[in-house]
């Protein structure tokens, strides 16, 4: 099939049931501006972590991964008036776009960014009792994700959502000599869920303006 009809596909979602929205152009335009990789989730993979919000009835959410606020925004805007999500970012420069953009789309009274390392920044909030959080999105470096996954469990109670992205690589994650850290980060992500009793977990293909990956969804127990 021609990869052209995915994002074609995307588009036609997109404009049947996602309504112009001048804040996410906007945040895509800042992160475009200021020069941070166009990463971001898809405006219809955004719909999609909305909805996963709304569905759980999520009060409290961890994001790993804030980049500019892109996946942040979508996440917040489902949250009730008292929900509040922090977000962990690596990066100053990205931290700092990500706020400008948060506090233009009027959710800066309840999204918290904390820079850092998440790996130093996650056991902080388990000591300090932060959780637990009831949706947590994982879309940071892939190296550590089983590591990442692991400290959202802790974070969790029975009925937590989470959602790790990027979990196929285009099909990479199918070829065990393949040397693509990033690929190589997912595969061992995935065979540690597959063994994770605490979780019902599945994966999915995802194809569209991404092209072809796939994410992780799992309930805690």
């Amino acid at each position: 099939m021609d990869k052209q009809i995915f994002g074609q596909v995307d588009q036609y979602i997109s404009d049947l049931l996602l309504p112009p929205d001048p804040v996410l152009d906007d945040t895509l335009k800042s992160i475009e501006n200021a020069g941070l990789p166009a990463i971001s989730v898809s405006p219809v993979q955004g719909r999609f972590l909305q909805l996963m919000v709304l569905l759980t009835g999520a009060r409290r959410i961890l994001e790993l991964g804030t980049l500019g606020g892109y996946s942040t925004i979508c996440l917040a805007r489902a949250l009730t008036e008292k929900g509040r999500l922090i977000s962990l970012e690596l990066d100053p420069r990205c931290a700092e776009v990500a706020r400008g953009n948060i506090n233009k789309a009027g959710l800066g009274a309840k999204v918290e960014i904390r820079v850092g390392k998440a790996l130093d920044l996650l056991p902080g909030i388990l000591a300090s009792n932060e959780g637990p959080f009831d949706l947590i999105f994982i879309d940071a470096d892939k190296p550590p994700y089983a590591e990442y996954f692991d400290y959202a469990v802790k974070l969790s109670r029975p009925g937590t959502l989470i959602i790790c992205d990027n979990v196929i690589r285009e099909g990479k994650v199918l070829d065990p000599r393949c040397e693509d850290e990033l690929v190589q980060g997912v595969q061992r992500f995935n065979k540690a869920l597959a063994r994770d009793h605490r979780v019902t977990a599945t994966l999915f293909q995802t194809i569209g303006a991404k092209e072809h990956d796939g994410m992780a969804l799992a309930v805690v127990k």
